[in-house]
Order: C-alpha cells, then sequence, then structure tokens
C-alpha cells in the first residue's frame, strides 16, 4: 500500500482546504531550496505546527503524543542519561509489553533509534512528540530542584556575602570598589557563576529576547521580554547585587571596576546544545548599575522571506523588489518590529559569490557568511555617513544601512541607489508611505527621492495564540468594527484567543508573528514624490495601485485565526 502524501492526509482530517494546499504547492515550487509542505503550511498560517505533527505520525505510521498528558512512567524515564536525552532530542516515556517507548522528534532517525536502544537494553517503540515538549519533559524529569525558583534560591543560599560589604562606597583617591579585590574572588565562585547562567539559561527556555536586571532600593527585579511584552521572573536580594553585576560585567569583557559611566559588551554561551548571544548594556541608576542584555540567536540568521509571516501576494511583490541591481528599499517601522531580522532574511536570500555585500552597523547583531560587516565606531571617525562613503570604494553590489538616522545619511544612500547599487536599509516611520514625507525632512531632493525609491515595506510584530489553549468566542462588535470588519461578512467566521495554560505561561500567546504593508512605487507614486505630495495622498494612491495595509493584512491574520483581535488592535493602534 502506497503512502498517502502528507497534503491528502491534512485536506481529509479538515485541517487546511483543497485551496490552500494548491496555495503552498505553488509558493513551495517557488523558494530557492525545497522546504517540507508541511513547514510551509505552518509558515503560511495555514496549519498549526502541532497539526502537522498530528498528519506526520500518521503518514509515518507512528503514534503521536503530547507529554503534557501522557501518563509519563518517572522509571522509565532514568533508562538513560540527561545528556543522552538532550543530544537525541528524545526522552523515555513508558514501558509496556516489554517495549520502551521513546518520544522522539525524529522517529524515523535510525542514527538516534540504534545508541537508544543500546543504552536502554531494549527493543524501543519510536513515537513523535514536539521538540519543545521532549525539552520540557526532560528538564521536568531530571531537574534536581523542583523549580527554577528553587534552583535559584539553591544558588542564592550558597553565596557568601556575610564576610564583604558590597556597597557603592568608594575610596575618595580611587576609583577602585572597597572590597574590590574581594568582589572579584566572589564573582569567580561556583554559585554566583551558576546564578548568572541560572538567569541567562531561563531567559532562553522561556523565549525571551531581552533580560532586564534592575537594581531597586530593596533588591533587585528580574524581567524578562517575551513576545514584545516584559514580565517579571524573580526577585532577588540586596545582597547579591554587586557580585551577579560585576559577574556580568566579566562575562562581557566589561571594566568591573567602573560604575559610573555605561558600558557595552557581549556574551556568548552553549545553552542546550546550541550557541547563543547576548548584547550587554550597563547604565548607572540611582540605585546601581542597570543591566540590560538582548538576547540573540544564532540560527534566526537563517529565517527565510516565507517564515516571517508575509502573505503570498505581498511576499511576491517583495521578492521581485529584492531582486533589483539598484534602487533603495526601506524597511520601516518602531523599534523592535523585526526590522533587522526582515534585513537579514533579505540579505540571506540574495547572498552569493557572484555578489559583493556590505553592511553597517550599530551594532553588528549577527554574523552572515560571505558578507562584509562594519559596526560604527563614532569615537573613530566610523559614522553611518562616513562608513557609507568608504564602502563606495570598494565595489560594492548590495550595501546594507542598518539606519537612516540624518540628512547626511539619507542623502549618500540615496546617491549610492542612483549609481547602480542595491541599498537597503531602516527607517523609523509609522507606515510606508510615511516614508517618502521622513526622507523628504532630512532635506533629500523630490527628484532624487522618485528616481531611487524602489519600495518600502512597513511591519509590525503581534502575538500568535497558544495553539494548545485556543478557543472560539465571539468579540464586542465595535472592537470588530474597529479593524474594518462589517457584521455581515462576519457571518460563520470564528474568532479565536487563548485561554491560558501552562505551555504560554497563562498568557494565552507563544510566538510572534508579522503584519505587513508592502508600498511598491510606481509612476503615479513618483510624480507625487516630485510634487511634495502629503503622506495621506501616497497612501491613497499606493491603496489605489494594489497596497495592502497593515490594518488589512492584520485583519486577514484574525480571520485566519493566527491572532486575536485584541492584539491586532493593540499593535496596529498603538503608533
Amino acid at each position: 500500500m502506497a503512502k498517502r502524501q502528507i497534503g491528502e492526509i491534512l485536506v481529509s482530517r479538515g485541517y487546511i482546504t483543497p485551496e490552500q494546499l494548491q496555495s503552498a504547492l505553488e509558493a513551495q515550487s517557488g523558494l530557492p531550496t525545497m522546504e517540507a509542505l508541511g513547514e510551509t503550511l505552518v509558515n503560511m498560517g495555514y496549519l498549526s505546527h502541532r497539526d502537522k505533527l498530528r498528519c506526520l505520525a500518521e503518514q509515518w505510521g507512528v503514534e503521536f503524543v503530547e507529554l503534557e498528558t501522557y501518563p509519563v512512567d518517572v522509571t522509565v524515564t532514568k533508562l538513560v542519561g540527561q545528556e543522552i536525552c538532550r543530544r537525541y532530542k528524545a526522552i523515555p516515556i513508558s514501558r509496556p509489553n516489554g517495549k520502551v517507548v521513546v518520544a522522539m522528534k525524529d522517529p524515523n532517525d535510525i542514527y538516534a533509534i540504534d545508541p537508544l536502544r543500546l543504552v536502554i537494553g531494549a527493543d524501543i517503540e519510536p513515537v513523535l512528540a514536539e521538540e519543545e515538549d521532549i525539552f520540557a519533559a526532560i528538564a521536568r524529569y531530571f531537574s534536581d530542584d523542583s523549580s527554577a525558583q528553587d534552583a535559584f534560591n539553591s544558588a542564592l543560599k550558597e553565596i557568601d556575602v556575610d564576610n564583604i560589604e558590597v556597597t557603592t562606597a568608594k575610596d575618595q583617591n580611587s576609583n577602585e570598589e572597597v572590597g574590590g579585590d574581594q568582589l572579584r574572588e566572589l564573582v569567580d565562585e561556583a554559585p554566583v557563576v551558576r546564578l548568572a547562567n541560572l538567569i541567562l539559561g531561563q531567559a532562553v527556555k522561556d523565549g525571551a529576547s531581552d533580560i532586564h536586571v534592575e537594581p531597586t532600593r530593596e533588591g533587585i527585579r528580574v524581567r524578562y521580554r517575551v513576545d514584545g511584552i516584559l514580565r517579571e521572573a524573580m526577585q532577588l536580594p540586596k545582597k547579591v547585587q554587586s557580585a551577579l553585576i560585576s559577574r556580568i560585567k566579566i562575562m562581557s569583557t566589561m571594566d568591573i571596576a567602573e560604575k559610573r559611566a555605561p558600558q557595552d559588551g557581549r556574551i556568548s554561551l552553549m545553552i542546550d546544545a546550541k550557541q547563543w548571544d547576548f548584547r550587554v548594556s550597563t547604565l548607572p541608576s540611582a540605585f546601581g548599575e542597570k543591566v540590560v542584555l538582548r538576547v540573540l540567536d544564532k540560527s534566526a540568521i537563517g529565517v527565510g522571506l516565507h517564515r516571517l509571516g508575509i502573505m503570498p501576494k505581498t511576499l511576491e511583490q517583495f521578492e521581485n523588489l529584492i531582486t533589483r541591481t539598484y534602487g533603495i528599499i526601506l524597511v520601516t517601522g518602531p523599534t523592535g518590529s523585526g526590522k533587522s531580522t526582515t534585513l537579514y532574511s533579505v540579505l540571506s536570500k540574495l547572498n552569493s559569490t557572484e555578489k559583493n555585500i556590505l553592511t553597517i552597523e550599530d551594532p553588528v547583531e549577527y554574523e552572515l557568511a560571505g558578507l562584509t560587516q562594519v559596526g560604527v565606531n563614532p569615537r573613530a571617525g566610523l559614522t553611518f555617513a562616513a562608513g557609507l562613503r568608504c564602502m563606495l570604494r570598494q565595489d560594492p553590489n548590495i550595501i546594507m544601512v542598518g539606519e537612516i538616522r540624518d540628512s547626511e545619511t539619507a542623502l549618500i544612500a540615496v546617491e549610492a541607489a542612483l549609481t547602480g547599487h542595491l541599498v537597503l536599509s531602516t527607517l523609523h516611520t509609522n507606515d510606508a508611505p510615511g516614508a517618502i514625507a521622513r526622507l523628504l525632512d532630512m532635506e533629500v531632493e523630490p527628484f532624487l527621492i522618485a528616481s531611487a525609491l524602489c519600495g518600502v515595506l512597513a511591519q509590525r510584530l503581534c502575538r500568535v495564540i497558544c495553539p494548545r489553549c485556543k478557543v472560539a468566542y465571539q468579540p464586542p462588535m465595535d472592537a470588530v468594527r474597529r479593524l474594518g470588519i462589517s457584521q455581515e461578512s462576519t457571518q460563520g467566521v470564528k474568532f479565536y484567543r487563548g485561554r491560558g495554560c501552562d505551555y504560554c505561561k497563562n498568557t494565552g500567546y507563544k510566538g510572534r508573528t508579522g503584519i505587513y504593508e508592502l508600498m511598491a512605487v510606481n509612476d503615479e507614486i513618483r510624480d507625487l514624490a516630485l510634487e511634495r505630495a502629503s503622506s495621506q495622498k501616497v497612501k491613497e494612491a499606493a491603496i489605489r495601485n494594489g497596497m495592502i495595509t497593515l490594518k488589512s493584512d492584520a485583519t486577514e491574520k484574525v480571520l485566519l485565526g493566527m491572532t486575536s483581535l485584541e492584539e491586532t488592535l493593540r499593535v496596529v493602534y498603538s503608533g
């Protein structure tokens, strides 16, 4: 009997429609490298990751298990060590009829099955489970402490601060803190090292993008930014403040004796067999130095454009724009809206041995092989404008400018675009049409904008509904109308939201996707730029020429069940 195709299974189960299947097949055929159909459907928002796994399990002829609800036999989990479980992304969960059932990320991986069989010493029955569930189960069943908080408390108890006065007091004739030598010894002790590593490791496990270590009058508050929202992770006693912050500064090669001036640094760590970078910034405050760490996932630079949540029609237009050999393409949006990720995804797609690609950034966040990446250094006179001017003498094909901040940079970037280079950069504007007005404010001549600008992609990030606690509900009609959805068009449409569960930490959301607005510059928009027309007139012209607005893109993602109405209103109307 022939194995059923994944598309056939998905349609027969009612997870997708035949039209959605056809749309995904067309999108898949346009990708530079072949991607699994299920992955394409997930990236296009037609299918949840969990439903994809259920269908893959049926196709492979194995069982799909949800480890949160599965009756795991704790004695069986100990048949294999924690390191082996993490290495092979698998965990034994039960032993019916002599066979050991092992939950695996890939039940077809013989290079994992054979070593596991040898270690366990019995036949195994592989079943499919979600990778995140497997790591959560490993942490749950192999943890020596009952919770993450217990681990922090254990490290805190071991820190010996009784014999050292950890204050900000300084000798009158010295910049060195009182007890500085003792502090240096303290921050190298195992408990302080473990406490710092626990904070960084927990942030990675929680999917945080930023870590805030904030001294207060009473102690230290640690907060994580998860899916764009800051939430408190823990409170630490005041006595560990100096040791903890000094430990982070040593890890990021900063000067621990300097507490009166801001510093920047970088940490690189292996967490769960994966390389992570942390960009570190310190800032003196009333109660001590505040430390903020940006969490950088090195694997994120491989994210393809089709995985960012750009809808198929907009994606096709954008890919046509970035294949041009000259001109300027701008990505706009507020801070933290994913502009850098979009630009890195574009560079990954365009990167080839035939092209000389140069970037100037502040700072260089991710390292891309095959590119020449430059970090700005104002003290050495290397600003965006100065760096961009030098790059034009380096025979570039493509130039990426981290951000256009001033008139000089804007003018050089536009002139570079007019002399046969493709220039990619970012601007801070509320929408795509507003980019023209912003360039005019920067004193770039209208004729230069009309000649050089190819297109503008505006974007936001919105949270995705948690797939495990997703439920249908009826939202208030005034909220529906605010998004421009008429009451008649909601007939037969289901709206969803997250109830809140342990998986999403009771937020109702897990992960984020993008909301996009692409303005391709045509003759009508060029004429409006020459006339110095208002952003509203430019927007009306762009809509007439087929631009899907941020509001329309958000509405489509609500109707697809990807995000909630409340989240969309928060993001779209936040500006």
